[in-house]
């Protein structure tokens, strides 16, 4: 099956993708781990899950291959969201609860493509690599 054809299947009658946004933390081999010290790596995820629960979904993924950039968040858009132009956001050194507060108000304001993020976040941004993003959908 490619992978067109598991997002397709992933939303039966949509093709669109999920009705909310999702929110997936890497939890790999870096991301989550004494790797990155002084970050309470269960608080993070614990705040996102309470911020968002019945807003978002939010998953834990192995590793997302961006380690040096470690902890890596990536915001998907809500079916509405991609239909109005919104793209996954990969986040990378998401380490302090200020800016794990940032991602859970800009998904509960709707996430790419229906609110703008906080511009603090554009210190977070970045683009990986094809191979990368390709990884996220597996």
């Amino acid at each position: 099956m490619s992978r067109r054809s598991r997002r397709a299947a992933a939303a039966p009658g949509t093709g669109a993708g999920p009705a909310r946004p999702t929110v997936t933390v890497c939890r790999g081999c870096c991301c989550g781990t004494p790797k990155v010290p002084g970050v309470d790596h269960a608080a993070q995820l614990r705040d996102l899950r309470e911020a968002l629960d019945g807003t978002a979904t939010v998953r834990v993924t192995g590793c997302l291959d961006a380690c040096e950039r470690a902890d890596v968040v990536v915001v998907q858009p809500s079916a509405a969201g991609r239909a109005a132009g919104g793209r996954p956001v990969w986040l990378g050194l998401v380490n302090d609860r200020d800016a794990t507060a940032d991602i859970a108000a800009w998904v509960e304001s709707g996430g790419p493509g229906i609110a703008e993020p906080p511009g603090i976040l554009d210190l977070y941004t970045f683009n990986p690599s094809r191979r990368v993003r390709a990884e996220l959908h597996e």
